[in-house]
């Protein structure tokens, strides 16, 4: 019966495309903990006291049944006021977040644009979509326009959606998102912006690169909780009409137990801190500047100007042999392979934290200096 299974197993294997779950060790130039919040004393600190005063650890059932509780709310009229959305909804993870708002909003009739490279959470909501969906090449705001008027001139009456990251999680750069309001302000179409990696770190405040824009009626964000807020969850900002539609048919809301009312309250306060000690990002901000200096002295290029650095090598074996190497010398640093990037893009994923120095970042840029020259 598992035989199937095993033989795909093992094609994976051959392809060096199989996946396992490595425990985390040396420095961490892999994880998306930008602010060192996730293992940071001051929220930890923070949460013991929300357990104290009886914040419960688990939710019970969903948010339409019993799972609903006042830290959710608090949650979501806090998070509301600091980034400037008319309301926001709180959903138990990125993933599903983006399964509610794609799933759920466009309607049949309407056309779905994404750029090319969107996360495969969005990928997964825009198929559950009835929808059309078509893609477009990456950060090509005259693609969209394009694909639009095209549309139009077929004589399809619905409404255009447009799909894109404000900080694209393996490239490591930024979507032209002046132009693409511009677009969805002439074409009467919604933008969804996915502010994974952009929340926490950029815009005012750390207020996500969409931030400008936020608050608007056809504008959509969605901020995840679990990388420089340090927790969990992802939090949908729309108008209120919107939020309500969301409540009342998306099934990743209506079916799913209620994020634990402890982890609310965590990521409540990790917003908190980041209000309150804007050196996090301050610092963050300048290590990225310093490393980006440092890789174009050693490599004569950065690969991008944010936290996320992608070192393009192309063949996945290589990737994989540079990555276990790094490994081996003390920085994790992770091969990205197919299908999770496009075929013959294989990568070192590097990302800058705080919870590493300047100096050990230094020392990592040397070690992979040298291991790239020896692989020439």
């Amino acid at each position: 019966m598992i035989d199937l299974y095993a033989s795909k197993i093992r094609s994976l294997t051959v392809r060096d495309r199989l996946r396992i779950l490595e425990r985390t060790g040396g420095a961490d130039f892999s994880s998306n903990d930008y602010l060192a919040l996730s293992n940071s004393k001051a929220l930890a600190d923070l949460v013991v006291q929300g357990l104290e005063q009886g914040v419960p650890v688990g939710a019970s059932g969903s948010r339409l049944l019993r799972g609903h509780h006042e830290e959710h709310e608090l949650l979501e009229e806090e998070a509301a006021r600091f980034f400037g959305a008319a309301r926001m909804l709180y959903f138990g993870s990125g993933y599903a977040a983006n399964l509610a708002v794609l799933s759920t909003l466009p309607q049949a009739g309407d056309l779905i644009l994404h750029d090319a490279l969107v996360h495969a959470s969005a990928h997964d909501g825009m198929r559950a979509s009835r929808a059309e969906i078509r893609s477009v090449a990456h950060n090509d705001a005259d693609a969209f326009e394009a694909a639009i008027k095209q549309w139009r001139f077929a004589g399809h009456a619905g409404r255009p959606w447009l799909v894109v990251e404000s900080l694209y999680s393996m490239d490591g750069d930024c979507a032209p998102l002046e132009a693409l309001v511009d677009i969805a302000d002439r074409y009467q179409a919604f933008l969804i912006v996915d502010e994974a990696h952009a929340t926490g770190v950029y815009g005012s405040e750390g207020r996500g690169l969409a931030s400008a824009w936020e608050g608007r009626e056809n504008i959509i964000t969605i901020h995840t909780c679990g990388k420089a807020l340090g927790s969990l969850g992802a939090l949908v900002g729309a108008h209120s009409v919107l939020c309500e539609y969301l409540i009342n048919r998306a099934r990743p809301f209506i079916y799913a137990t209620a994020p634990p009312p402890i982890q609310a309250y965590t990521v409540r306060h990790a917003l908190r801190l980041i209000r309150e000690e804007p050196q996090r990002r301050l610092k963050l901000l300048e290590q990225v500047t310093a490393t980006h200096s440092l890789f174009r002295q050693k490599f004569g290029h950065s690969p991008s100007e944010t936290q996320i650095l992608p070192v393009m090598i192309g063949d996945d074996r290589r990737a994989v042999e540079l990555s276990r190497q790094l490994v081996e010398a003390g920085f994790d640093i992770r091969a990205i392979r197919p299908p999770t990037v496009p075929a013959r893009t294989a990568r070192l994923r590097i990302t800058l934290t705080l919870n590493v120095d300047a100096k050990t970042t230094g020392d990592m840029l040397s070690c992979l200096a040298d291991l790239l020259e020896k692989a020439i």
